[in-house]
């Protein structure tokens, strides 16, 4: 049974995990494009695989703030799809957690995610004569299991799955929707396997509960900001994003 401990930051690691706790709410309210830097915050602020618990509970937290607001725009046949392999994904993920050197974990995603912007470039480039390749069943399990590995060892699935949404054509709200149930349905089933790790325990549940007021500030201003974005700006948004957070985890 877990005792509620306060965490201990410095004063400066305070006002990190202070601003990743608000980046968690944008990022749950509509701004997708943004998961990948609460992430870098907790890893700088701790070691990167202590993170993966410290931050897991927060993203629950916004998870629940954002299904309330997206319940209605999921595209349950795309979430249907990708959730089966993505469960398997974050069973083979708990397996390597301890197997791979903890240094290695943000350069293997970081050259996988790039690697995924260049195929979506592709895609974009040659147009409908390769649209079989990405709503192929291969193509969706091949991306769930990546989705599930990233996020058991570095909870960095959101581009894989935003890069997956994207070369599916889901448009603005029903990616925003899709992915805010997939990863709430995700995130809960990575939590026995995180305090079995011992990265999930009574000072990260204590954290998630300090910080969740900002977490519900952050989803509402992230679903002010998604809705006066446009349809083309938010995919160029995510992008951007997304290779900016790839090129963080590889240096």
């Amino acid at each position: 049974m877990f005792h509620l401990a306060p965490p201990h930051f410095s004063h400066w690691g305070w006002v990190a995990v202070i601003g990743g706790a608000f980046a968690i709410g944008l990022n749950k309210g509509g701004l997708t494009g943004l998961g990948i830097l609460p992430v870098l915050i907790f890893a700088i602020v701790l070691n990167a695989k202590e993170s993966t618990g410290f931050i897991l509970p927060l993203l629950v937290v916004g998870d629940v703030c954002a299904i309330g607001v997206y319940h209605r725009v999921v595209i349950w046949k795309v979430f249907w799809k990708l959730l089966p392999p993505t469960v398997v994904g974050v069973v083979i993920g708990s397996y390597l957690m301890n197997r791979i050197p903890e240094a290695k974990f943000g350069p293997l995603i970081g050259w996988i995610i790039m690697a995924l912007i260049g195929v979506q470039f592709l895609r974009s480039a040659l147009g409908e004569k390769v649209d079989h390749i990405f709503e192929s069943h291969t193509f969706g399990h091949g991306m769930g299991v990546l989705a599930g590995i990233t996020t058991m060892l570095a909870n960095s699935a959101g581009p894989v799955a935003n890069l997956y949404f994207l070369s599916v054509g889901l448009p603005k709200w029903n990616l925003i929707g899709t992915s805010v149930w997939f990863f709430f349905v995700i995130n809960l089933c990575k939590i026995p396997f995180s305090v079995h790790l011992g990265l999930t325990n009574a000072t990260s549940l204590t954290l998630a509960l300090m910080l969740a007021p900002l977490i519900v500030v952050g989803a509402f201003c992230g679903h002010r900001l998604a809705k006066i974005m446009p349809q083309k700006i938010f995919e160029r948004f995510l992008l951007i994003c997304t290779a900016l957070g790839a090129l963080k985890l590889i240096l």
